[in-house]
């Protein structure tokens, strides 16, 4: 593409970056190179949950031999579950539960996924299927705590600023089935996992807090991080957390010993598939990290000054080019002014009115930043798209970025310009995707 084409049609542009990035990710493009071979004399049973579990459990089924036995149950968040292909016979059952605050449907689902491990044999084959998500979706409280304080406590973690790692430290310790219990209830059986990472680093521990993997992190940790963030428990909590009564299995225990995880899809492919969209319309491509952490509007304003610096100078890189990255930030929820109703929006959006402000209306700028699951936060909004005239149009609207994230209202901020960036649900989930083109 000439900078003229790019001028011209930037979102399109940046959008078909995007999708290329969730397309490289989509699970029955992944799965078959992973696949063990069915059990000769026994059963195969699969358990999974994330927001990419139904298109995870679609692609099983669709790559598994016909005549072997397959059957188990997957949970996935309402409204992800993919339609049924043609002629694709259902082996696995597919429910739906709340994300990113569990809720019944959730822990119902997690009940029936850990019952469906009684009975399990050395000759069996558990086959997990775990993405980003599964945290939430879930949910078994430990002993000694309900569900309504673990609903309580995972809102006030989600809005306290904490990264990914440290929330499911804790979700791992408050859980009878995270943080590598779900393949202790399996033993005898060999268990193999198939992942898809949201998280940096792509440890597979972190993922839906590794129901199926040994925890390295401790009950003191936990505690360590509910008391970091402010974040109250019953005294009954505290004193399982202190007398380590909630601690994980741990690396080395002879559990896990057999068991295989594989990593079907991460961050860091779908950024590689986005550059290489990019350098076939003739544009340049710069991944810049899939492990970016930090809280979201600070993330923005450092992507901005890269950007500016592009624009302005030709450095670090020569314009026009895409600058790339991923990995997982946070949003710490403010109390909204006075009188002022709290905001809606999510990371990515976040991102955008923290882009938005730095950049200043430079000229020859434009981005996208979204979830590549499809869902921002809680809303209906993949992200946000911001172009030069991002500020001159909201103060023609009397909008202020400022007031916007004083209450964290990014959705209502593009929802106004008309710059929200809806995909629907995509089936899958490598995390956030962030592409600023500079012409």
């Amino acid at each position: 593409m000439t900078p003229t084409d790019l001028r011209e049609h930037p979102r399109q542009f940046l959008e078909h970056l995007y999708r290329a990035a969730v397309r490289r990710a989509l699970p029955l493009h992944n799965t078959g190179a992973f696949l063990p071979p069915p059990p000769p004399r026994s059963r195969t049973v699969v358990l999974g949950a994330g927001k990419a579990g139904g298109a995870m459990a679609h692609a099983v089924e669709a790559l598994w031999p016909a005549n072997a036995p397959l059957s188990g149950l997957v949970v996935t968040r309402y409204g992800h579950t993919p339609e049924r292909p043609s002629g694709l016979a259902q082996r696995i059952e597919v429910v739906e539960a709340s994300h990113p605050v569990p809720d019944a449907a959730g822990l119902a689902a997690a009940q029936r996924i850990l019952a469906l491990t009684q009975g399990l044999t050395a000759d069996d084959l558990v086959l997990c299927l775990i993405s980003g998500g599964g945290s939430a979706l879930l949910t078994l409280p430990a002993d000694g705590l309900t569900l309504e304080e673990k609903q309580r406590i995972n809102r006030a973690l989600l809005e306290s600023g904490a990264n990914i790692g440290e929330m499911n430290c804790v979700r791992k310790h408050l859980s009878r089935i995270k943080g590598g219990r779900l393949a202790a209830a399996c033993a005898p059986a060999k268990v193999v996992t198939l992942t898809i990472s949201d998280v940096p680093g792509d440890d597979p521990s972190v993922i839906a807090s590794g129901p199926t993997v040994a925890d390295a992190t401790t009950c003191a940790d936990a505690l360590a991080i509910l008391r970091r963030y402010g974040i109250d428990v019953s005294p009954e909590v505290v004193a399982m957390l202190e007398r380590g009564v909630l601690e994980t299995p741990k690396p080395g225990d002879a559990l896990f010993a057999g068991h295989e995880v594989h990593m079907i899809a991460t961050p860091q492919q779908s950024l590689e598939a986005a550059a290489e969209a990019a350098r076939e319309h003739g544009v340049e491509a710069h991944i810049l990290s899939d492990e970016m952490e930090g809280e979201s509007r600070e993330v923005g304003k450092v992507h901005a000054a890269l950007a500016r610096a592009v624009a302005r100078r030709g450095q670090p890189f020569r314009a026009p080019c895409v600058i790339l990255s991923g990995g997982e930030t946070t949003v710490t929820v403010r109390k909204p002014p006075e009188g002022a109703a709290r905001g809606r929006g999510g990371r990515a959006g976040e991102f955008c009115l923290g882009l938005a402000q730095a950049l200043q209306g430079q000229p020859g700028v434009w981005a996208l930043a979204a979830d590549t699951d499809g869902i921002d936060g809680m809303e209906d909004n993949a992200g946000a798209f911001v172009a030069p005239e991002t500020l001159l149009r909201a103060q023609s609207l009397g909008m202020k970025v400022d007031d916007y994230l004083s209450r964290n209202d990014a959705y209502g901020f593009f929802r106004l310009l008309d710059d929200l960036v809806v995909t629907g649900p995509t089936h899958t989930n490598v995390n956030d995707f962030r592409a600023i083109l500079v012409v």
